[in-house]
């Protein structure tokens, strides 16, 4: 039988209880309650809890139910309790209008593929999920073909929901701050085009292809971006191209090029259309995605990268240079050519939260004066 009782020593203020425990040793716990009656419910709480625990009864599901109920006497509204999977399903709705399309897919990417791997576990408590867990997970990804870079960023996109459920107290610690990074050195990195190959490449495109590759190499914007950039974002009174990059979700305002401006000088422009049609809405992988399609543009050109990564199960081939190799040719020009890293921050877009809001209204003649530097290729654009 449960009783309450005051402490003896007349430390404390609270009400303990006194019970017997499924071992059926006696305890004396404090409810943690100063008032008798919600004392008393504490203390029945713990009793009924202990006695189901004696008989075998006691399940997870019904020490949620008890726990719940001691913190609903004291507080007047019950505790939530999430599952892994309640948990991640209902952060990644909340993502799903703040972040930007490309990330949030990341994102959910992740997700789904931590919850098959979890099994019925991802069915039970929240705090059950242990550094083991998603270790094991980023080297399953691994094990089949994924690219450690790709193993390291599962990780990281688990530690922001798992941070989030910490910080609202679900629980005690971060499982997946424990888990140590992959060492990526000398595994497939990205390549540059020299100032000949760029020229090849826009003489061996045909169509939209040539204006997309141009875009790329004087803007340094991701290949989805391009494919999708519309005449609303392109100023060519004011030489600007500003656009919200999909993949961060940063606001980007890039100084048109002479080169590039002489391109889209030539086009016809539809408000509210896109500037390359032929490439709006096209994804970048498969057979007939736009990757595959530049490869063959590479190919015509006869500009050839190096294999840095064999297909290996679910992992595909890497070749050190790719449509985003223009993105790095972008970069690595202006920093031959003496930029200094925070122009070029400002340009592509890879900088820190603090460093963004720091250079959203940076001055445009030096962003100008930037992109200048940037040599003309006088390669052939007619159709």
């Amino acid at each position: 039988m449960a009783s309450l009782h005051k402490d003896p020593r007349g430390k404390s203020p609270y009400w303990y209880c006194a019970y017997t425990l499924p071992t059926g040793k006696r305890a004396f716990k404090s409810t943690k309650q100063r008032d008798r009656q919600k004392a008393q419910q504490v203390c029945s709480t713990l009793h009924r809890a202990s006695k189901l625990g004696a008989g075998g009864n006691l399940t997870e599901a019904r020490a949620r139910e008890l726990i719940s109920e001691i913190v609903e006497n004291a507080l007047g509204e019950p505790l939530k309790f999430y599952s892994t999977e309640e948990w991640l399903r209902d952060w990644l709705q909340g993502k799903k209008a703040a972040k930007a399309t490309g990330t949030f897919l990341k994102y959910r990417r992740t997700i789904e593929s931590f919850l098959a791997f979890l099994g019925t576990k991802a069915k039970r408590n929240l705090s059950q999920v242990t550094p083991r867990d998603i270790q094991r997970f980023r080297d399953a990804e691994l094990a089949v073909g994924k690219h450690p870079t790709t193993c390291n960023s599962v990780v990281k996109h688990l530690r922001i929901p798992f941070t989030s459920a910490r910080r609202q107290g679900l629980i005690t610690h971060n499982p997946a701050e424990g888990v140590e990074m992959l060492n990526v050195k000398g595994q497939g990195s990205k390549g540059t085009f020299n100032h000949e190959q760029v020229k090849a490449l826009v003489g061996a495109a045909h169509g939209d292809w040539r204006g997309a590759i141009l875009t790329a190499y004087y803007t340094g914007a991701r290949l989805q971006d391009v494919a999708n950039l519309r005449w609303d974002s392109v100023d060519r009174e004011k030489g600007l191209i500003s656009f919200v990059a999909r993949k961060t979700d940063q606001q980007l305002r890039i100084p048109i090029h002479p080169e590039l401006q002489e391109y889209l000088l030539n086009l016809a422009v539809v408000d509210g259309s896109f500037v390359f049609p032929t490439l709006k809405g096209t994804g970048s992988g498969g057979k007939s995605g736009l990757s595959m399609a530049f490869s063959r543009i590479m190919g015509r050109a006869n500009v050839r990268g190096e294999v840095a990564r064999e297909a290996h199960g679910k992992g595909r081939r890497i070749n050190t240079l790719s449509f985003h190799s223009l993105r790095h040719s972008f970069n690595s020009a202006l920093a031959n050519a003496g930029v200094p890293q925070e122009i070029r921050q400002t340009l592509t877009g890879h900088t820190s939260a603090e460093m963004n809001r720091r250079y959203t209204h940076h001055d445009l003649a030096p962003l100008r004066a930037a992109i200048a530097v940037l040599p003309c290729l006088d390669a052939p654009l007619g159709s």
